[in-house]
């Protein structure tokens, strides 16, 4: 999509939030956008997004796409949330301050529940408990856990062993070889689980450090950042930027199944059709990854780790529902999973 060709109001058609809200506070420069998609299953909820856009309306389209998919995350997941997602621009190692992130905090606190967000990409643990001094509208600041991504990598860990039972019938791991985009907070885990689990892990990351960190801790095997999509493998699994599935990766993929972490991996809906036409195995992300914010949720109502993870552990079901769908009516997962999503939804709107 050429956003730079859309006006803000065409931006927000199109996605048909409940509301959007822009924030400028001249004392810390903060600047923030909130997109409440949907509460019809309950108060909003997603993570705060701090990131060097090039452009205003870049992060408005991010925040609206982010605030739809939690919305269907929310729902497929179960959860008596909706969907909601704050972004900030701005550049996290240079812009944030103590002082910037109370000023959103107070922002946040002004919704009184109806948004609540926690961690996401320049927003960490940290970052939540300087928040806490000014809100307590956040998932994951109680400390269930002291790092949600965990429980996000056991969920896709689940969901990859339910995507090789539906394509290949067996659901172990061993001996499988599996691509990993991404050796950040989730990456990382996912790759000591699927060691652990015997599989052959290959990695790829930007981030020499924390390339070599999981070449030394788990012996992956290095891949050059241009080189993993065409690696041969079972499966290839996206953990870090979005948009990666796209009209230039796609004749690249040398796999059965794209099963990963990172949020919006299609660049837009028709790649994931045709990776159907491809008869590659797409498990869509908001599903797989859901993880971290069940466990958020399970943070924010008072649950516990031990209670999260059995909870992320019903993603393997759900994506079995899907493909078992997606198989029966020749219709691609993504669409099977967005059609399912919108149902809930709309049972429970007014």
């Amino acid at each position: 999509m050429n956003t730079h060709r859309l006006h803000a109001h065409e931006l927000i058609e199109q996605y048909n939030p409940e509301e959007v809200h822009y924030f400028y506070d001249p004392t810390t420069r903060l600047k923030a956008i909130v997109v409440i998609h949907s509460t019809a299953l309950g108060p909003a909820t997603g993570g705060t997004r701090f990131f060097p856009y090039t452009h205003w309306e870049l992060a408005l389209e991010d925040a609206l796409r982010l605030a739809q998919a939690m919305s269907y995350k929310n729902a497929l997941a179960e959860l008596p949330f909706g969907g909601g997602k704050a972004v900030i621009l701005g550049d996290p190692k240079r812009d944030k301050t103590p002082e910037l992130l109370r000023a959103y905090a107070r922002l946040v606190h002004q919704f009184n529940g109806r948004f609540t967000t926690g961690e996401d990409v320049g927003i960490g643990p940290e970052d939540l408990r300087e928040m806490m001094q000014e809100t307590h509208f956040l998932a994951g600041a109680r400390g269930i856990s002291t790092d949600l991504s965990y429980v996000t990598a056991h969920g896709v860990l689940h969901g990859l062993r339910a995507a090789f039972r539906f394509t290949m019938g067996d659901d172990n791991l061993r001996g499988r070889r599996i691509a990993v985009q991404g050796a950040g907070k989730v990456g990382y885990h996912l790759i000591r689980l699927l060691t652990e689990a015997g599989a052959q892990v290959f990695v790829s990351d930007v981030d020499a450090r924390a390339l070599e960190r999981v070449q030394r801790e788990f012996g992956a095997k290095a891949v050059e950042p241009n080189a993993i999509y065409a690696l041969e493998c079972d499966a290839f699994s996206p953990c870090a930027l979005g948009g990666i599935i796209n009209d230039q990766t796609i004749p690249l993929l040398n796999c059965k199944i794209v099963a990963g972490s990172a949020n919006n991996q299609l660049k837009e809906p028709r790649h994931g059709d045709r990776l159907h036409e491809f008869d590659i195995l797409y498990a869509p992300d908001y599903v797989i990854n859901a993880g971290g914010l069940i466990a958020g949720v399970q943070d924010l109502l008072g649950g516990s780790l031990e209670k999260a993870l059995k909870e992320a552990e019903k993603i393997y079901d759900r994506l079995l529902t899907i493909f078992e769908i997606s198989q029966r009516e020749r219709l691609a997962p993504h669409r099977v999973a967005d059609r399912m999503a919108e149902e809930r939804l709309r049972a429970r709107r007014p």
